[in-house]
């Protein structure tokens, strides 16, 4: 019998985020995923499984750990295992790291909805946030853009000032103004109210909406979803799970059909922007046909 083999961090440097968004794209225009989450709460922390079967690409199961507390211990505050079946046999041929997978799939999630929806001439970027997935973004969107003018804003100025330094960015100290002058925004925070303000947005801005991940949780208020075309990444992964869709449907501030596309319209040309100075917002809900993708190209490109 094979042993499976075990992909670390150390193949991180033979990757591209630009190829994995072109692989996320191409894996769409195969058969539909089959895609069962479940999810478990106590408290604040959170258990998703997720598990996904692409015909012609094969099995992946990611149980996932978020436990916001461990940040006080000094402890990562996502956690957990991707596992790669073969898709004739179903026999466990790889274990791919979680923190690889998990970061370049979030951030190619987001970035591919940019590749489509920013406008090609979009060079002020906006990051709200300052933690792993913020650092992600300015990496993914510096590879789309390389002279980007990256900006970030966090609730934590020393944190936005060190992933700043970090980086090569700088640091804005007014949340509002930083989102008028923004030409792409993304967000990328555990907030379980609105810090993105519709009113705050210029026509033309493209909007990523990552951080929000519970039915409780939201980044972005009613407005920004009034005024824009609205995207998300996976219909299954997002209404019904995330708060940041699932509250204002509810509602009734948006309707089913006001969720223009996700990635398997890509093919025919639907997740598209129509004008520059429209305004377009991606939500990012994962799901693990996204990581099934990504830890098969993360299996190709370490050879």
């Amino acid at each position: 019998m094979t042993t499976p083999r075990l992909i670390g961090p150390e193949v991180e440097p033979r990757l591209d985020w630009i190829a994995l968004t072109d692989a996320i794209a191409a894996g769409h225009e195969m058969p539909r995923a089959e895609v069962a989450d479940s999810f478990l709460y106590r408290g604040a922390d959170t258990l998703l499984t997720r598990s996904a079967w692409i015909d012609g690409l094969g099995m992946a199961v990611k149980p996932a750990t978020v436990f916001p507390g461990n940040a006080d211990h000094g402890l990562g505050v996502v956690n957990g295992a991707v596992t790669l079946l073969d898709d004739a046999t179903g026999v466990l041929e790889a274990i791919v790291d979680f923190h690889l997978v998990t970061r370049w799939k979030t951030a190619a999630d987001s970035l591919l909805s940019a590749r489509r929806l920013a406008r090609p001439d979009a060079r002020r970027v906006l990051v709200i946030g300052a933690g792993n997935v913020a650092d992600s973004m300015i990496d993914a969107y510096r590879a789309l853009i390389p002279d980007a003018a990256i900006t970030i804003w966090n609730r934590s100025a020393a944190a936005a000032q060190a992933l700043a330094e970090r980086k090569g960015a700088r640091v804005a100290r007014d949340l509002e103004l930083a989102v008028r002058d923004a030409e792409i925004v993304a967000t990328a925070t555990m907030a379980r109210q609105p810090v993105l303000h519709g009113d705050w947005l210029s026509p033309g801005t493209h909007v990523d909406l990552i951080g929000a991940y519970r039915p409780d949780m939201r980044e972005a208020d009613d407005e920004v979803l009034r005024r824009a075309r609205l995207f998300v990444d996976s219909r299954v992964t997002t209404l019904g799970h995330i708060g940041e869709i699932q509250i204002p449907l509810d509602a009734g501030v948006i309707a089913e059909t006001d969720i223009l596309g996700d990635f398997y319209d890509l093919p025919a040309g639907a997740y598209a922007r129509r004008s520059d100075d429209e305004i377009t917002v991606a939500k990012n809900g994962g799901g693990a046909h996204l990581d099934l993708i990504t830890a098969r190209y993360i299996l190709s490109a370490a050879g």
